[in-house]
């Protein structure tokens, strides 16, 4: 599928338990404990599937927030817009526009690398989107993590210029999992830190930590 296709319409309620169903069936499949890691959204699903005893070693790059942090600011409310000013966008596909995608993910790539990087982004569900950013709606509760379940060794990365998962907001996940987290900020870095100029560092600094915890 050419990310610019049409979705199917069923991914506007995907929830995020459907990602973490499929996910952790994988895992279970894999018949050993793996280093899990994720970015973004993919942070919280790294969290979701830590409370479920499942990793050896979690990884949270720039990640979205859990149910019970209020995450919502300026910057990642202006990030949403073209799919929050819609009706009913909590079950609808959504795409970042290329000024949203540019402000609030890739802000710290040059114009012609932002404009690449957009080429490769596909849709993403609205509902899913909705159970992390509005979560007190969520009666379900789909952003819920329990901390208490989490027993691996968790590190946390925070990018502070990153403005879709704002540092502020993720050094409460540092306080939230204080019993197994360590908490690095990266100043020079935004959201993207996967390919940002100087991704290289980080890299090596998570390498180190999982060496450190006998990885």
């Amino acid at each position: 599928m050419d990310p610019g296709d049409e979705p199917d319409p069923l991914l506007g309620t995907t929830s995020l338990l459907d990602y973490v169903r499929d996910l952790e069936e994988e895992i279970r499949g894999l018949g050993a404990a793996p280093i899990i890691m994720g970015h973004s959204m993919g942070g919280l699903l790294t969290q979701i599937l830590g409370s479920r005893g499942l990793g050896k070693a979690l990884v949270l790059l720039t990640p979205a927030a859990p149910s019970g942090i209020l995450a919502l600011r300026f910057s990642v409310i202006k990030c949403f817009w073209s799919a929050m000013t819609k009706w009913a966008f909590w079950k609808k596909p959504f795409r970042f526009t290329l000024n949203e995608a540019a402000y609030g993910i890739s802000n710290l790539l040059t114009v012609e690398e932002q404009e690449q990087m957009y080429t490769k982004f596909v849709y993403e569900s609205g509902r899913a989107a909705a159970e992390i950013g509005f979560w007190l709606l969520d009666f379900k509760g789909a952003a819920g993590v329990d901390e208490s379940q989490i027993a691996r060794p968790m590190l946390i990365i925070a990018g502070g210029q990153d403005r879709i998962t704002p540092a502020s907001v993720t050094k409460k996940l540092h306080e939230k999992y204080k019993a197994v987290s360590k908490f690095v900020e990266y100043p020079d870095h935004a959201h993207w830190v996967l390919g940002e100029p100087g991704w290289e560092k980080i890299a090596q600094d998570v390498a180190a930590w999982l060496k450190q915890n006998g990885m």
